[in-house]
């Protein structure tokens, strides 16, 4: 196991989503995927149930498949109204940073089949509780962010991505996933070109943070 040369706060806040940088020609060894997964799988769950499963899809067909779903949901999204608001911004400091995430948005959405393997978290339960389901996706989401974490620290780069679950039954049945298992998040995997990551623009710690009240 080869690791970069970072500190836990430099992993922390420098892995970021990855999006025209991913690598479509480098294969991926499926041996670091499955590294990256048994180092996902020491995250916490709830009541340590475990109860989780990780589809990690490499077949060109499949991939191609599950582009092609994720390509529609995001012409969808980007075409809505209400993503003109998320992404392109009023705020004359953020609005050229949302304008690239706007870009890049809409690039990976036209290769995501062509990238060498897709990682798609998931979680078992019998139902989806109606109203608050924190607690359920606490079970799963903690590990999908330590293989990102994981992957950085071996050179590779992810996105997270959640636009497909649009057409989470139509990619159930692509890969033969039980009716009791539900999608969580799709991750890209690639090796990444360049080699800088900083960290990103965020507002002030002041202007969010509430010590004893609102």
């Amino acid at each position: 196991m080869t690791t970069l040369d970072l500190t836990p706060d430099e992993l922390l806040t420098t892995t970021r989503t990855v999006r025209k940088r991913l690598d479509l020609e480098r294969p991926v060894p499926m041996e670091l995927v499955r590294e990256c997964i048994e180092i996902a799988l020491q995250a916490p769950s709830g009541s340590n149930r475990q109860t989780w499963h990780w589809l990690v899809i490499t077949d060109p067909e499949k991939r191609a498949a599950i582009g092609e779903y994720y390509r529609r949901a995001v012409a969808e999204y980007l075409g809505s109204s209400g993503a003109a608001g998320k992404l392109y911004s009023d705020d004359a400091e953020r609005a050229p940073v949302q304008q690239r995430v706007g870009s890049s948005v809409e690039y990976l959405g036209e290769r995501m089949g062509q990238v060498p393997v897709l990682v798609i978290p998931c979680l078992q339960t019998k139902s989806l509780p109606a109203g608050n389901q924190a607690g359920l996706w606490g079970s799963i989401l903690p590990a999908a962010w330590s293989y990102c974490l994981a992957a950085r620290a071996r050179g590779l780069g992810t996105a997270w991505t959640t636009l497909h679950l649009k057409y989470e039954k139509e990619i159930s049945a692509l890969l033969g996933v039980p009716e009791d298992v539900h999608q969580a998040v799709l991750l890209p995997t690639a090796y990444y070109t360049g080699d800088r990551f900083k960290p990103a623009p965020r507002q002030p710690l002041d202007q969010i943070l509430h010590v004893d009240a609102w």
